[in-house]
């Protein structure tokens, strides 16, 4: 049953927030975004943007009020996922409790750790990187509150991003401005394997129509993303696309593990280089 009334709070203005606002502006619905700072740029028309602390349960409370649907689409800095994003979720889950509230929930794959084939929605979690089992963690404990009646939550994952405002990414501003210039790009990982990129306005649209179908509810699902090819073919694809010759490589793994002492983000990339090898 398809449910299109009412609130819709977006916790996070980042490339995800801002994909599920898009489409849910394009449907013509009620949108208030929350973030730390209560501004954001490149927002939709009508769309409502407040202050709120995600991590003060009463505040998210306070800011959802009126929602039919929650989406949780914020994240904190990629070093700080241990210690503030399981906090994060429990101020949503508390938001959702509070309004009665729908949740959506919008993760990675971090949390199946190595996976030898496709990935599916009933793999177990076994990662062993630390993001990885604060995923695994956090998705138990969203799932675990539903089951105990506490919130109505689904989950949808999807795979690295690539898309409008995505720029801190393997397929972000490390690729496209390059290849919009004619200039190197770099990566990591091997580019001869087969890897899922998923298109931001895809998942954003895939996380709105769970928030908008009560069979959703109670359970995890993957978003439709484009046919998996290898990063080098993914590559291939944008430098055609922006008409230059393509011109990439990989950054070596000892590399990264020495650029990681001096530069935090990298050092958080190499526990998952796994991921494209």
């Amino acid at each position: 049953m398809s449910d299109n009334s009412g609130l819709n709070v977006i916790f996070g203005t980042g490339p995800l927030g801002k994909a599920v606002m898009r489409e849910l502006v394009r449907q013509g619905q009620r949108v208030r975004m929350v973030n730390r700072s209560g501004q954001a740029d490149e927002i939709g028309e009508g769309v409502e943007v407040v202050k709120g602390d995600v991590t003060d349960p009463q505040n998210a409370r306070q800011v959802s009020q009126g929602a039919s649907v929650i989406y949780f689409c914020a994240q904190p800095a990629y070093t700080k996922w241990p210690e503030l994003f399981p906090a994060y979720q429990a101020g949503v889950i508390e938001a959702a409790a509070a309004t009665g509230a729908k949740l959506v929930s919008g993760e990675n794959t971090y949390m199946y750790g190595h996976v030898e084939g496709v990935q599916t929605e009933d793999l177990p979690y076994k990662a062993t990187t630390r993001k990885g089992r604060v995923r695994g963690q956090m998705a138990h404990d969203l799932m675990a509150a539903h089951q105990a009646g506490r919130v109505r939550a689904t989950i949808g994952r999807a795979s690295n991003f690539y898309g409008p405002g995505v720029l801190d990414s393997t397929t972000g501003d490390r690729l496209f401005y390059p290849a919009l210039s004619g200039k190197k790009a770099s990566t990591v990982g091997k580019l001869d394997v087969l890897h899922t990129y998923t298109y931001i306005d895809d998942f954003g649209r895939a996380l709105v129509t769970l928030g908008q179908h009560e069979e959703s509810l109670g359970q995890v699902w993957h978003v439709p993303s484009a046919p998996t090819v290898t990063s080098g073919e993914f590559f291939k694809m944008v430098y055609e696309e922006a008409g230059q010759t393509p011109k990439f490589g990989t950054i070596p793994n000892l590399m990264v593990k020495m650029l990681g002492l001096f530069i935090p983000n990298l050092r958080e990339v190499e526990e998952m280089l796994y991921e494209f090898e």
